[in-house]
């Protein structure tokens, strides 16, 4: 008898298992779980001042050094490839102006999240984007500066010190 009732609850309990399990959702056509956003600026990338950087959950962009041509404008589009939301991985491209010292300006930055991590009033900056998450993609149009070497990077908390690279006008 005891034998039966384990028998009993074992077979029970499998069904009960398989039958909770379900099948896993399945992709409709024509709809993808990716995150859009409204650009509607598009970058050229036969245009050497169009530059695409992508960023990710190892917070890395893929590019370390940027180069443009002077007196031009200049379109970043930043797209976030990773699988995680802005509020925990979230990602931006600041520019800054020559001898903005990065350390200095992200640890300022960490303290202005009400802002987008850009410090207010702040007259470090010449360009930037807003904080984006998972498959978001943003994009911010300026005039390139004089000739040199500046320094771009992330100004999400902690991200400026592995994030961040030579923007070079020529």
């Amino acid at each position: 008898m005891k034998t039966i009732k384990y028998v009993l609850v074992s077979v029970f309990s499998c069904a009960l298992l398989i039958g909770c399990g379900g099948e896993k959702e399945k992709k409709k056509d024509g709809f993808s779980y990716e995150k859009k956003t409204n650009e509607t600026k598009k970058v050229d990338t036969n245009n050497p001042n169009d530059v695409v950087i992508t960023s990710n959950d190892l917070m890395k962009y893929n590019k370390s050094e940027i180069k443009v041509k002077a007196g031009k404008k200049v379109k970043i589009m930043l797209k976030h490839i990773g699988k995680l939301d802005k509020k925990i991985m979230g990602h931006n491209f600041v520019l800054l102006k020559q001898g903005v010292d990065v350390v200095t300006f992200g640890n300022k930055a960490a303290t202005f999240a009400n802002n987008g991590y850009i410090p207010e009033g702040t007259e470090d900056v010449i360009a930037y984007t807003k904080i984006i998450g998972a498959g978001e993609t943003t994009v911010v149009e300026f005039d390139a500066p004089k000739p040199g070497i500046y320094d771009f990077l992330c100004s999400f908390p902690g991200h400026y010190s592995i994030m961040k690279g030579k923007f070079i006008v020529e």
